[in-house]
């Protein structure tokens, strides 16, 4: 069910209507959220839900488990991501996987014997396994206690403003909301009004409008076009990116207000940065600060060596850039972007522009050339 359909004004029309007989109380919210919610997924497909509902008690049970047994949470929590990243790697990358090999093999004189599965991912997959994953994690590294209400877990896990595109919403952050029944305030009104208004601007007359020009400028192989061109290209790929993540974004933090709960900004102004570590802290902020959490830092962070620092960098980009699809150009999209935080770490070039005078604005220019040819990588 896409945000720009009739299906979802409809939708939403019964949810609001709805939800201020339900709001005060808080077995009946949380039965709601989860109905409206798995209604809302099952409209993509109704046979995904299961996987959904799956995915989501392997994960409330786990954390419950971790939280009573202690001593064997190690194993409890591998349970719990093994069983997250092989469902994620069965629907996602298993394709790309069994073909890669197939051609490594094909390359050094052999022949291809693995079969190639290729399955539909459903909607918002990669979402709400990284948003349960991090539920299961913090339960285990005890900053968050487990919720005993499975409805009130399911209704953190499948909120519909957020399931399919994002923001990843922390528990620790969305739970506490959830036990609310608060009235919700006029300006969160106006606010979320306003941010829907603002992502159906970004999506429908940005995004969608540019997507027909940018697709046929990649599939016209015939053509020989000169660098103005595919410059002007690849920024029209910038702003068609950004209108669709951004947009849904908006339209997601929107409709959360007009239930009464804040979530994260995921975008601030990222064609602002002047760096591209600065670029990676207002781009997908809420995917973003999830590597930094349970990947980068777990590895070390930057409080080992500068060799160690590079690897961890490089391994953090990488699965960033794998995150976002299965295939050779989003590795080579997580390479190009790694490489590039290396060599500013090094070289640390937009820190010595910006002593300069309009030193600022090159250094802007300087990151927006290398972000825009990630989006030659990105298509």
């Amino acid at each position: 069910m896409r945000y720009n359909s009739f299906a979802f004004l409809v939708f939403a029309a019964v949810f609001f209507a709805t939800w201020p007989l339900v709001r005060g109380r808080d077995r009946s919210r949380w039965v709601a959220l989860t109905l409206f919610s798995f209604f809302f997924y099952g409209w993509w497909d109704w046979r995904f839900t299961t996987l959904l509902a799956a995915s989501g008690l392997i994960d409330y049970w786990a954390a419950l488990a971790i939280e009573k047994w202690r001593d064997r949470r190690r194993p409890l929590l591998a349970l719990s991501l093994g069983c997250n990243l092989t469902i994620l790697g069965a629907f996602k990358y298993a394709g790309f996987a069994a073909e890669s090999f197939n051609s490594l093999f094909e390359a050094l004189g052999g022949s291809a014997w693995l079969p190639v599965l290729r399955m539909l991912p459903p909607a918002g997959l990669s979402f709400y396994t990284f948003q349960a994953m991090s539920y299961t994690i913090d339960v285990y590294r005890g900053r968050l206690a487990a919720t005993r209400d499975i409805f009130h877990f399911f209704s953190y896990l499948t909120l519909f403003p957020q399931l399919v595109a994002g923001p990843i919403v922390r528990a620790a952050d969305l739970l506490p909301q959830l036990t609310w029944g608060r009235a919700v305030t006029a300006e969160q009104r106006w606010d979320g009004l306003r941010l829907m208004a603002q992502g159906f601007f970004k999506k429908m007359v940005i995004a969608d409008n540019l997507a027909p020009a940018v697709n046929h400028a990649f599939s016209a192989f015939d053509v020989t076009p000169s660098a103005p061109y595919w410059w002007l290209v690849v920024s029209m790929t910038a702003f068609q990116v950004y209108g669709d993540f951004s947009g849904y974004s908006d339209i997601a933090t929107g409709l959360c207000k007009w239930m009464g709960y804040e979530i994260l900004p995921n975008f601030d102004r990222p064609y602002t940065a002047a760096s591209m570590r600065e670029f990676w802290t207002r781009w997908h902020i809420s995917l973003t600060s999830w590597f930094r959490d349970y990947v980068y830092f777990p590895l070390g962070g930057s409080r080992g060596s500068e060799a160690m620092t590079h690897r961890n960098s490089w391994l953090t980009m990488l699965l960033v850039g794998i995150w976002h699809g299965a295939s050779w150009n989003f590795v080579a999209f997580g390479v190009l972007h790694a490489t590039f935080l290396s060599v500013e770490r090094v070289a640390r070039i937009p820190e010595r522009l910006c002593k300069l005078p309009l030193g600022r604005p090159a250094a802007v220019l300087l990151t927006l050339a290398q972000v825009w040819l990630g989006y030659v990588l990105f298509r």
